[in-house]
C-alpha cells in the first residue's frame, strides 16, 4: 500500500440531490445523497417503496446485460453503474441514496454530474481506518473472446481494451492508476454509447426509452450525430473503464488489485466480482495503519470473515 492510499474511511458533508430519467426506463426519478455514519457502506433506499434498503453489494446482483441492476426481496435499481463508479473512484465508503424510482438517472450519460454532486456535498472523514481487500494472486475469467483478470498490487490500476467495429472507435486502450484526481479528468466525463444501426433493436427489447443526444453517444455508420462530437478520441474505452469501475465497486471495499479487462462487459466484471469473492484464498484485508511520528502507511492484515 503506497503511501497516497487513503487512511480512513468518508462519507458525504452534507445532502445534494439531482433529477433525471433513467436511460432505459425512461421514468422520471429523483436521488438525494447523504452522509452515512463509518461502516455503512453503500445503501440505496427506495422512498417510493416504504424507504425499502438495498446495498450496493455484488450479494444482490439481479440484472447484467446492458446495465448493473440490483435486486432485493423483488424490488430492483437499475443501471448502477455510474454512480457507484464515482463514490469508488471519489473516495466515498458510506453514503446512504435516497431514490424515487426504479432506475438511477443518467444525466447527460457519463459520470461527471455525479462528480460535480460530490464535490459540492464535500468530503467527511471518519476516524473508523479503511479496510482494502488486496489480491493475493491472478483470478481470471475468460469466454467468447473475452476476458477479465485481476492481479497483485500495491494500489488500484486498470487497463482497458475494447473493440467495435466502426471507423470512429476499432481498438481503443487505456492504462491508469485510478485516484479522485484522474479519474475526475480522464474518466468521468465519458459517455455512454450507442450504434445507430442496433437502436430500433433496443427499443424493442424495452430498452433505452430515456435515451437521447443528451444523455448518449450515437455512433452513425459515417460518424457521430452529436452536435458536439466526442469529448476524447478514445471515449468509449473511457466510458467502458467507467463501468468497470462501477462494477467492481460491489465488492464493497477499496481494491488493491490491477485490473485487465480485454472487451469485457457487465457480465463479465460481475462474474470476476463473484469467483474473487467466493474464494478467501484469493485476497486478504488489510487495514491501513498511520503512525502517529511517521507519514509512511502500513497495514495490518485481518482474516477475511472480518469483512462483515
Amino acid at each position: 500500500m503506497t503511501v497516497d492510499t487513503p487512511v480512513y474511511e468518508t462519507t458525504v458533508q452534507r445532502a445534494v440531490e439531482t433529477r433525471g430519467v433513467g436511460l432505459h426506463s425512461g421514468v422520471p426519478v429523483s436521488i438525494r445523497i447523504l452522509p452515512a455514519p463509518a461502516g455503512t457502506g453503500i445503501i440505496f433506499t427506495r422512498t417510493d417503496l416504504d424507504r425499502f434498503e438495498i446495498p450496493a453489494s455484488w450479494q444482490y446482483v439481479q440484472r447484467v446485460s446492458y446495465a448493473t441492476s440490483l435486486m432485493r426481496q423483488g424490488v430492483l435499481i437499475s443501471t448502477t453503474e455510474h454512480l457507484l463508479s464515482v463514490f469508488y473512484s471519489m473516495g466515498i465508503d458510506n453514503a446512504y441514496i435516497e431514490i424515487d424510482n426504479l432506475e438511477v438517472p443518467i444525466l447527460d450519460g457519463s459520470g461527471a454530474p455525479f462528480v460535480s454532486l460530490i464535490r459540492e456535498a464535500g468530503l467527511k472523514t471518519h476516524r473508523k481506518r479503511r479496510r482494502y481487500l488486496r489480491i493475493r494472486k491472478p483470478v481470471q475469467v475468460e469466454g467468447q473472446g473475452k476476458c477479465i483478470r485481476i492481479e497483485p498490487s500495491d494500489h488500484f490500476g486498470l487497463t482497458c481494451h475494447v473493440y467495435f467495429n466502426h471507423p470512429q472507435v476499432g481498438h481503443q486502450s487505456l492504462q491508469m492508476r485510478v485516484t479522485p484526481e484522474l479519474y475526475a479528468r480522464d474518466i468521468a466525463p465519458a459517455r455512454t454509447f450507442g450504434f445507430e444501426q442496433e437502436l430500433e433493436q433496443m427499443r424493442d427489447m424495452g430498452l433505452i426509452r430515456g435515451a437521447t443526444l443528451d444523455s448518449a453517444v450515437c455512433f452513425a455508420p459515417d460518424g457521430v450525430r452529436n452536435p458536439d462530437g466526442l469529448r476524447f478520441p478514445d471515449e468509449p474505452c473511457r466510458h467502458k473503464a467507467l463501468d468497470l469501475i462501477g462494477d467492481l465497486a460491489l465488492i464493497g471495499r477499496p481494491l488493491l488489485g490491477h485490473v485487465i479487462a480485454e472487451r469485457a462487459g457487465h457480465a463479465m466484471h460481475v462474474a470476476l466480482v463473484a469467483k474473487i469473492m467466493s474464494d478467501s484464498s484469493l485476497y486478504d484485508i488489510v487495514e491501513a495503519e498511520r503512525p502517529a511520528a511517521e507519514s509512511s502507511v502500513d497495514t495490518v492484515a485481518i482474516p477475511a470473515r472480518a469483512m462483515a
